[in-house]
């Protein structure tokens, strides 16, 4: 009734519109206004974009657990940018795609869109059989492979089997597509209708998407491997046993200088044995960069003779797979011809019906033109005046015998014209 009372002109579906509208509009603690209205529903709100994700955890040992991770953790985790989290996102389509950073290795490839680091691998939750696969796959070679001794990293092992499972996939997609083009191809050789050509177009036009795809896998591969520092990039277990190496001898160097430190205050606290504390102190700090220096030699000297082989290590392992999928994209090249050859036959067929078709036209004009030479004498003795021809009636069998033998002797002219001019052979 109060409301009423203040809008006493209002009608009450515009009183209701006007309340809802001011619901919408909620002043913060700072007085500012905060707009909350239906939006668009396929569209992020800004605020809403570190929202948690599933993902399944695989460790080292082959265990795996699904846990929530929102954006900004998988990016503090990984040290990876805003940018690379955006390619494994699956509201978004992007091509294939492997990149490999300080820390992590970033892979999207088919279905397959996944962070590896040197302990763990982030995979991205979905129901795909492809995924599961994949999981599953990996936590088995993961468990079967612990105690066994083999030179081939972690991140390698997980990059290798999204490559086989990327090439795998695409070669059964190839080998499926053969499979049902051959046949609609041989059809359509044969004969030529409308539904045919609306098959072979719709299977044209996949064609041409899984060669896309297919050359992404194809080129990415081919640029790893063209490119040193990029496989460089890939080496997380080495950059990780480097840093540990770094690490350790800091740390052997700040404990070198505290027991220098400490050494020198107890000589002279204590000068009853100046000459036994001094060689003691010296020892020790000899023991110790002795000791600091050979790990540090020994464990750099391995990073970089580990680094050059694991690069021709990773080198084999990514020729092995852009071998699979060239040989898949040279199937794809060779159905593409295939279809390119039924074409031009459908085309050198069609040719031959129109130039037939032509010929046929040339015969029925030629005819055509005949007869009316015919209709124009019968036209002239259709008219009423008079001659002597119409005195005796065997006089009208010769006209007519005679204008018909002159429209065939004609006609033989026009075929033998045609044939001097190679018109069609006869």
């Amino acid at each position: 009734m109060e409301q009423e009372s203040r809008n006493p002109f209002l009608q009450p579906n515009i009183i209701e519109s006007a309340n809802g509208y001011s619901s919408r509009i909620n002043p913060d603690k700072r007085g500012r206004q905060n707009f909350v209205g239906p939006g668009f529903p396929g569209l992020k709100k800004r605020g809403h974009t570190l929202g948690n994700r599933s993902w399944i955890k695989i460790e080292q040992n082959g265990n795996s657990r699904v846990v929530e991770l929102d954006k900004a953790t998988v990016m503090r985790h990984c040290s990876l940018p805003a940018r690379d989290l955006r390619l494994l996102d699956p509201l978004f389509i992007y091509p294939s795609t492997i990149l490999g950073r300080e820390k992590a290795i970033v892979v999207s490839l088919e279905q397959i869109r996944c962070i590896i680091t040197a302990d763990e691998v982030f995979l991205m939750n979905s129901l795909d059989g492809s995924v599961v696969q994949y999981k599953s796959e990996l936590c088995k070679r993961l468990q079967r492979e612990k105690y066994r001794s083999d030179d081939l990293a972690f991140e390698f092992k997980a990059l290798e089997l999204a490559l086989e499972f990327a090439c795998l996939t695409l070669d059964t997609q190839v080998k499926e597509l053969e499979m049902e083009i051959h046949p609609v191809l041989d059809e359509l050789a044969k004969s030529i209708s409308t539904l045919n050509l609306e098959r072979v177009r719709r299977f044209k036009g996949h064609l041409l998407a899984l060669t896309q795809r297919v050359q992404k896998v194809y080129d990415e591969i081919e640029h790893l491997m063209n490119d040193d520092g990029d496989m460089a990039e890939m080496y997380l277990t080495e950059k990780k046993q480097r840093n540990l190496c770094n690490d350790l001898y800091d740390q052997v160097q700040g404990n070198d200088d505290t027991i220098g430190s400490e050494v020198g205050l107890g000589s002279k606290s204590a000068p009853v044995s100046p000459v036994g504390s001094a060689s003691g102190a010296h020892k020790l700090q000899r023991a110790f960069s002795n000791v600091s220096a050979h790990k540090h030699g020994s464990l750099l000297g391995s990073s970089v003779t580990g680094e050059t082989e694991n690069i021709d290590q990773l080198e084999m392992l990514l020729e092995a797979y852009f071998v699979g999928i060239d040989n898949t994209l040279n199937k794809l090249l060779s159905l593409k011809e295939y279809i390119d050859d039924t074409e031009d036959l459908i085309n050198i067929k069609l040719g031959n019906v129109q130039n037939k078709l032509i010929k046929f036209e040339l015969l029925l004009t030629a005819a055509t033109f005949l007869a009316t030479v015919f209709a124009v004498v019968t036209a002239v003795f259709g008219m009423n005046f008079e001659d002597e021809v119409f005195d005796e009636p065997n006089r009208f069998h010769w006209v007519v015998s005679t204008s018909a033998v002159l429209c065939g002797v004609l006609y033989i002219c026009f075929l033998l014209y045609f044939k001097h001019k190679k018109v069609f052979p006869l």
